[in-house]
């Protein structure tokens, strides 16, 4: 039997501001600037896989760390 592939989990907004230690208005602008693309929704809540919150947090880091 083979096994089927894991799908991946889907967070709302809150929960992805709380794994990168970011406030959850900062989630909602990283989806305005385009850093983040919600995956799903549930009612009016955006869900979020937290591979992608993580990638955004990293790409934001990057762009905004000062140089030296």
């Amino acid at each position: 039997m083979t096994a089927l592939p894991a799908l991946p989990t889907l967070v709302p907004g809150p929960v992805a501001a709380r794994e990168v230690g970011v406030a959850p208005a900062t989630i909602r602008k990283w989806v305005q600037l385009g850093h983040l693309t919600a995956a799903g929704k549930a009612g009016r809540a955006l869900l979020f896989r937290l591979e992608d919150v993580f990638a955004a947090e990293r790409a934001v880091r990057r762009v905004t760390r000062p140089a030296g």
